[in-house]
């Protein structure tokens, strides 16, 4: 009954409209070098305030789908990837431009990128239920854990960069804590502002740090310039161009999944990883590089795969598995709702929406790649001497629309200023977010563990040691990878 309900749900003029529109969106905002997926979604939530959940989510899930496709626009026609996911396709899309394949190249990615969406809303649909279920068994001690397993995801995935990722993380736990004490009834970090008694609210940070952050960087920057192919053409594939989809989609998918499930990795680590898998089961690997269609199958087909997987922690847990994802976060928390097992018992409707209507989100994204692939050259040559203005603006909008008030509009610069001198030193935006969400999570399962029953739960719960096994391979990996590499080196 709830699956038919949900399907009448979805299955309105209006919900339809509300996908393809974040959708259509989603592929401008992708496809222009500067703009991310986060920031779109970033400057949308406010106007989901005044929107009923569902049509709230829909919109925002139809954006992000179409945002994470979007960016292989100027990786192949500008060899200037839009988001960091679509770094390799810019490795053959371009070159495949430049043979004046474009088109080509184009519907490739736009067909492995819904193939690739579809597998991972199916993989959403078959593994979220069977996780919900699962973690009702999570206590006090295991949502200690499972915050601290998120936090070091997020640090983990900084790559070389494990001390700014664990600063990153680090500041938005702290920031987390500003605002009256929910077990004690005393204020913290206030400065006697009756402005912070509530604490930082999350979007004028989420607006600042990811909209205008990037705003003054590209005002303070020179950007590459890239010529622009113009000439689009042959956008139907042949038979053997559907045959090297198929043959990449399936290892592409898994990877995709897998990766998007894990907290803070994303599209950007699983379109490398299924990238380097395909090159290296090639017969051809030499072709990778040069404009090999495979090479833009595998890298979309699990960037797009991966936005299911991240959905799956954020649902199930409450744990959003990328950046992206804690804005959707951020806006079911607007709705008073609570991402985590209770949420399927409590609101089953609402998840078997999300499920159709991210399906239906990759057929819009299918519909919308191959209709505006023509016109996909004027979308790009659009100035930011034009484009930052209205985001700038958008910005302050957003952020005073939260509650009416200019002190979270000064939050929103404050947290943009911040945001561009820690991007410049090489802390991601993304794990402050993350550990402002994660933060709450932490300190209050935390407490009420020691209050029921002490500390012991946290090291001898089962499911806490597995947890914690996992926390120590997420650090180590990376930690014992450097190491080898340097071994390797000075031999």
């Amino acid at each position: 009954m709830d699956i038919l309900a949900a399907l009448e749900t979805v299955f309105t003029f209006k919900m339809i409209a509300l996908i393809f529109g974040g959708s259509a969106l989603g592929i401008i905002v992708g496809a222009l070098p500067g703009l991310s997926a986060t920031m779109g979604m970033a400057l949308m939530l406010p106007i989901t305030f005044y929107m009923p959940p569902s049509e709230g989510i829909l919109m925002l899930l139809g954006l992000y789908t179409g945002a994470v496709f979007g960016g292989a626009y100027s990786a192949i026609l500008l060899n200037i990837p839009g988001a960091p996911p679509s770094v390799m396709t810019s490795l053959d899309g371009y070159p495949m431009a430049q043979r004046g394949e474009a088109g080509r190249a184009i519907s490739l990615a736009t067909v492995g990128s819904t193939l690739g969406g579809i597998a991972g809303v199916i993989a959403l649909i078959i593994i979220a239920p069977v996780l919900a279920r699962f973690a009702l068994r999570f206590g006090p001690a295991e949502y200690t854990v499972l915050a601290v397993f998120g936090l070091s995801a997020i640090v983990a995935v900084s790559g070389k960069a494990l001390a700014k990722g664990f600063a990153g993380a680090t500041l938005g736990v702290l920031l987390s804590t500003v605002g009256m004490d929910n077990f004690t009834n005393v204020s913290r970090f206030t400065f006697g502002s009756l402005d912070l008694m509530s604490g930082i609210n999350f979007i004028p940070v989420v607006i600042g740090l990811f909209g205008l952050a990037e705003v003054i960087s590209q005002i303070l920057e020179s950007s590459k310039e890239g010529v622009i192919t113009k000439t689009i053409n042959r956008l139907f594939l042949s038979a053997s161009d559907f045959a090297k989809v198929l043959k990449g989609f399936l290892p592409a998918s898994l990877i995709g999944i897998v990766i998007g499930v894990l907290p803070g990795a994303g599209g950007t680590i699983a379109s490398i990883i299924s990238y380097n898998h395909a090159m290296q089961s090639s017969k051809e690997p030499e072709k990778f590089g040069t404009g090999a269609p495979e090479g833009i199958i595998a890298a979309e087909t699990a960037n797009n795969a991966s936005v299911g997987g991240a959905m799956v922690p954020l649902l199930t847990l409450g744990v959003p598995g990328s950046s992206p994802a804690a804005i959707l976060l951020g806006a079911l928390l607007i709705h008073n709702l609570r991402p985590g097992p209770m949420l399927f018992t409590t609101q089953p409707l609402l998840i078997n929406t999300i499920f159709i209507g991210l399906l239906v989100a990759q057929f819009s994204l299918l519909l919308w790649g191959l209709a505006t692939a023509r016109i996909a050259p004027w979308i790009l040559a659009v100035r930011k001497e034009m484009m930052l203005p209205v985001i700038a603006v958008l910005c302050v909008i957003g952020a005073f629309a939260l509650s009416n008030s200019l002190f979270d509009v000064g939050i929103m610069l404050v947290s943009g200023v911040a945001g561009f001198f820690l991007n410049k030193v090489g802390v991601k935006p993304g794990t402050i977010i993350l550990g402002l969400i994660l933060g709450p999570m932490f300190e209050n399962n935390l407490r009420s563990t020691i209050e029921i029953s002490g500390v012991a739960p946290i090291f001898t719960s089962p499911i806490c040691i597995v947890l914690w096994v996992l926390t120590a391979a997420m650090i180590l990996y990376p930690v014992c990878k450097m190491l080898m590499l340097k071994k390797c080196g000075t031999e």
